[in-house]
């Protein structure tokens, strides 16, 4: 089983060892690894408690899925409700179940194709598995497809320019210099620009080396400022990467970094990928932390436990301090309340829920997919951006620094995909939605309950090998 998974997350996910080789190849062991605990524990329940059948098999993997999305080493990238992320089309139900649906469709399409093999040669035996997995398949897309045909957008509509500046990240971005990086953001900007417009996106880290405490008086916000002077009201929202110097008595947080100056005096300080909306005409500018982070560019998961990792983070980029989070979800609020989503948090569901229960009525994802270069990875996470328009049935509008940009509607359509390698902006009217599906109301309920009935069928299978044992 170990060696099939491998090769699935080869296949898959190769892509990911385009940022750092040897992480890449870590990730996959790893990830695989985790993907033959849930057989293993059906293969001993299975020992002890053979009538259960393969429902064990079902609730261990939905768990394993579940928890892969809530713990500090997140590599959900494989949830198998994922997979449909294409065909959207066929999927429009997850607005009541989440991803963990679809992986409770394949799952158990597959335990009743199973079935039927294993029946092959008895026509009257296997004919009843073959109507289960008939129906099984046939009902959730039938009311999908129809749910998909006569679902109707609703909502007010808002003017949204989406830019994609093309910045290579391994090397381009860090060596053209920042004067000329932002001349091309407000060209392509202006190049839709008008009155009607009422936001403008841009990626992840578009500026660096900002000082939180401090922001409109960096060069970069001025010059923002100045040239978007003849739109007030305009809203930009774009990805920093930021930082703040600790005061001389703060005490430490858990992000705390330290720089060393020539002189010997040490500056205590924490980094933060952040999103900000900047209001022409006014001062205030409203910031996200970005909370969902990325194992070992973005923070050292379980670092007192795992330090033997330490040089693959480093490799990839990253510190043990990792960067600084916020406890919950917050929204950007003025024109229209805005959920501003950074890369990554994009992968999940309920988290990305909660950018709705805070009152988010549309999303703006903004991400920098160029790491992986030209590969499957930045397609797989555009399209995972059509779920969670499903889930929740809100609008998007997705700025990549390179990748793809693109608005997604609310039945999880992808509209004006930009090209990989292509510098352009492109705009759209999205609309606003208030209305809360059952799947953002009640958030990964399947995983919670697959992982309740999980421990239960641990226990049983543990008491009953200890009786077992004490008898004999």
């Amino acid at each position: 089983a170990y060696f099939t998974f491998v090769l699935w997350n080869i296949i898959t996910t190769y892509w990911v060892a385009n940022t750092a080789l040897a992480a890449g190849i870590v990730a996959i062991l790893l990830n695989a690894a985790l993907m033959v605990i849930p057989f293993w524990l059906f293969h001993l329940v299975r020992k002890t408690m053979p009538k259960l059948g393969y429902a064990a098999l079902i609730a261990f993997w939905i768990t394993f899925e579940y928890f892969h999305l809530n713990w500090e080493l997140t590599w959900p990238w494989l949830t198998l409700g994922n997979g449909f992320a294409e065909v959207p089309a066929w999927v429009q139900w997850y607005e009541y179940t989440g991803v963990f649906g679809g992986t409770l469709w394949i799952l158990t399409a597959n335990v009743l194709a199973l079935q039927i093999w294993l029946k092959r040669e008895e026509i009257r035996a296997w004919r009843g598995p073959a109507v289960r997995l008939g129906l099984w398949l046939l009902l959730p897309l039938a009311f999908s497809l129809w749910r998909y045909a006569t679902y109707e957008e609703e909502g007010t509509p808002i003017d949204v320019v989406v830019v994609q500046p093309n910045f290579e990240p391994h090397y381009e971005k860090f060596d053209i210099p920042p004067t000329q990086q932002l001349d091309r953001f407000l060209r392509l900007s202006d190049s839709l620009l008008d009155e009607q417009v009422q936001y403008v996106v841009y990626p992840e880290t578009v500026f660096g080396g900002l000082e939180l405490t401090r922001l409109n008086q960096f060069p970069v916000i001025r010059a923002i400022r100045d040239h978007f002077a003849a739109y007030p009201g305009l809203h930009l929202v774009t990805g920093l990467d930021a930082y703040r110097i600790y005061d001389p008595d703060e005490p430490e947080g858990e992000a705390t970094r330290r720089y060393v100056r020539a002189s010997g005096d040490t500056t205590r300080y924490e980094s933060s990928n952040i999103a900000a909306q900047i209001t022409i005409g006014e001062e205030d500018i409203q910031l996200y932390f970005k909370s969902k982070l990325v194992p070992g560019p973005e923070n050292f998961p379980y670092n007192e436990l795992l330090w033997f990792f330490e040089p693959v983070v480093d490799q990839l980029g990253g510190t043990t301090a990792g960067l600084v989070t916020q406890p919950e979800r917050s929204i950007f609020s003025s024109t229209a309340p805005i959920g501003p989503v950074i890369c990554y948090e994009s992968v999940f569901g309920e988290y990305y829920g909660g950018y709705v229960r805070q009152g988010a009525q549309a999303i703006f994802i903004m991400t920098n997919d160029g790491w992986w270069d030209n590969t499957a990875g930045h397609r797989q996470h555009l399209h995972f951006a059509s779920l969670r328009a499903i889930e929740t049935r809100r609008s998007i509008a997705r700025s990549a620094n390179t990748g793809i940009s693109a608005f997604i509607n609310q039945r999880g359509d992808i509209r004006q995909p930009t090209a990989y390698g292509e510098t352009t902006a492109i705009r759209q009217q999205i609309l606003l939605n208030d209305a809360l599906t059952l799947y953002v109301r009640m958030g990964d309920m399947i995983g919670r309950v697959a992982m309740f009935l999980a421990a239960l069928i641990l226990l049983n299978a543990i008491a009953r090998r200890l009786r077992g044992v004490v008898s004999s």
